[in-house]
């Protein structure tokens, strides 16, 4: 399950789709899209019924795609979304439970943090790649740089807020390991079957991140 390293490739791709799924037919031509736009990864987070069978879908059709579970809240979430396939697990904030639930079984897991606590606390665990949400509603970029001070061994994944005008500034920042964000998968487009859109607003992001890592 875990043969791919996770945080390199997060580095890499330096994106990472959040996707909300309310059909598990969408995740197919929401896969095409993602991967024709040259971004291989999405963030499939458990706010929907659909998650773990979209999970599975993409997982089975397109094993290349870097496949996670997001907004995971509990041991169960994280049992099936392993079992359908997730490569990884993100939370909304630091639980010790869901922490120490991954690290037995050696899945790689990005609790979100806030403050200098959340941090610490998670330094404490072992962590050093943590999730930085909500990004925009705590101070953003401002904030994330003095959090960094103290802690120069942390790298960030900025989540909440993030769009095309403001991801340049944030890839820019070396602390950042990558960028979630929803803007170019969202929900309407998604319903709406606007697969085309998705593509062109995923070619876009990939090629602001190129620009701003210098590939």
């Amino acid at each position: 399950m875990h043969l791919v390293n996770v945080p390199a490739r997060l580095r890499q791709l330096g994106i990472i789709p959040v996707v909300s799924l309310e059909r598990v037919e969408a995740a197919i031509p929401l896969a095409e899209a993602l991967l024709a736009g040259g971004l291989p990864c999405a963030e499939i987070t458990f706010r929907t019924a659909a998650a773990e069978q979209a999970i599975r879908a993409m997982s089975q059709a397109f094993p290349e795609i870097l496949v996670g579970a997001g907004t995971v809240l509990n041991e169960d979430q994280i049992e099936r979304a392993a079992a359908a396939g997730a490569k990884f697990i993100v939370s909304p904030g630091f639980s010790p439970v869901i922490v120490n639930y991954c690290q037995e079984r050696n899945i790689p897991v990005f609790p979100g943090v806030c403050t200098p606590s959340d941090i610490q606390i998670a330094l404490e665990t072992g962590l050093t790649m943590l999730k930085f949400f909500p990004a925009d509603a705590f101070g953003g970029l401002k904030t994330l740089k003095a959090l960094s001070a103290p802690f120069p061994n942390v790298e960030f994944i900025p989540t909440g807020g993030i769009s095309a005008a403001n991801l340049a500034e944030y890839l820019n920042f070396p602390k950042v390991l990558a960028c979630g964000g929803s803007w170019m998968v969202k929900s309407e487009l998604i319903h709406e079957g606007k697969f085309a859109e998705i593509n062109r607003l995923t070619t876009e992001a990939v090629a602001i991140k190129r620009q701003a890592r210098s590939e």
